[in-house]
């Protein structure tokens, strides 16, 4: 394995603090690719991947996470950039395709010096009657669930140090 690629997945850090500056379309692109290129369960390819720039929709999408959290801070960190992972809620395995969804991009991202943070509670927000509604509003099926999302844009500061890896976090059998 090459060493860049373990390099990349040791430096990638979760990012709570973004700049306001756009995300270029290209580096957005192929953000989203990667994600299709997840291993999904069968080959069915369950997940969904949206991503969304239009600030109205950020904006409400924010507030219907916070509502959950019982909240009024962004739970995005102001990331120009939020994509959501929703996937087919038929599917055995939907959970683990669209984790593996989820961590394909968030490694992109970092390869291509953007930040990201892996944001819950989309799953509440896509059962509840007011993410159905966007959802037909979106023109997509409502037997979507909610996986996750990941804020996108560039960090407003340096990344921390990981923290210690924890002591048989590996066991050999």
């Amino acid at each position: 394995m090459e060493n860049n690629f373990l390099s990349l997945i040791k430096t990638r850090r979760s990012v709570r603090a973004y700049k306001s500056e756009p995300v270029p379309s290209e580096a957005l692109d192929a953000v989203l690719e990667a994600g299709t290129y997840a291993p999904t369960g069968g080959g069915h390819q369950s997940p969904t991947i949206i991503a969304i720039t239009d600030p109205k929709y950020r904006q409400e999408i924010a507030k219907l996470n916070a509502e959950v959290m019982g909240s009024n801070a962004d739970p995005y960190y102001g990331a120009p950039v939020v994509i959501l992972v929703l996937a087919d809620g038929s599917a055995s395995t939907f959970v683990e395709d669209g984790s593996c969804v989820l961590e394909n991009m968030m490694l992109a991202a970092h390869a291509l010096g953007l930040g990201t943070v892996w944001v819950h509670r989309e799953r509440e927000i896509f059962d509840s009657e007011k993410g159905k509604a966007l959802l037909r509003e979106w023109k997509l099926p409502e037997t979507l669930r909610g996986v996750g999302a990941i804020a996108l844009g560039y960090p407003a500061q340096e990344a921390g140090q990981p923290a210690a890896r924890k002591q048989n976090y590996i066991v050999r059998i």
